[in-house]
């Protein structure tokens, strides 16, 4: 029982574990799990695999059956955000208790940890730029509709340019930035 170079298992071993009967297989596991662990113990840290820092969570809210918003998670979750999905039995109103309007809403809301709302399509890079900068008086970002192309929305080469608004605590909104093409949202 011992590993070959680079923790491969031997073949007798493998063989011994599999022949073996249920309590014999459960003592060679954990005499091969301390093994590995003694074998970590060893071995120094590779620095460039830990992270650097933790992901910011988004808990996103969003009907079960809205394929643009599942892949609009899968847009800030490859750009580095962690996201948690919930679908509560009426999105509207929890739309509405954290303030964006119906003029502002789209089929989906991802909240961060600090109660920020980011509304339909916004592109992760705006969400961390805000994130990173918080205007003040600002609730979140909002991407009103379902503009053709952006995140989530995507359809071959087709691109409706669209603004992100920026929600106020006031019930307000302006342009916080304008999307004109496709490559400014990644």
């Amino acid at each position: 029982m011992y590993f070959q170079s680079k923790y491969i298992l031997s073949a007798s071993f493998m063989h011994r574990l599999y022949t073996a009967t249920r309590p014999l297989r459960r003592l060679l596991l954990l005499v091969l799990l301390c093994q590995g662990l003694a074998a970590c113990g060893d071995k120094p840290v590779d620095t460039a695999m830990a992270p650097s820092a933790p992901q910011p969570l988004l808990s996103v809210l969003k009907d079960p059956s809205c394929g643009c918003c599942a892949l609009w998670v899968d847009h800030i979750t490859e750009r580095g955000f962690a996201a948690q999905i919930s679908h509560p039995s009426d999105l509207n109103r929890e739309k509405l208790e954290r303030g964006i309007a119906p003029q502002y809403q789209s089929c989906h809301t991802a909240v961060s940890s600090e109660g920020y709302v980011f509304e339909g399509h916004v592109p992760a890079n705006l969400i961390q730029r805000f994130l990173d900068d918080k205007p003040e008086n600002a609730i979140g970002l909002a991407v009103p509709g379902m503009p053709l192309g952006s995140p989530g929305m995507e359809l071959g080469e087709q691109f409706q340019p669209y603004d992100v608004l920026l929600l106020k605590t006031d019930g307000s909104a302006e342009v916080y930035a304008r999307v004109n093409t496709k490559a400014e949202q990644y």
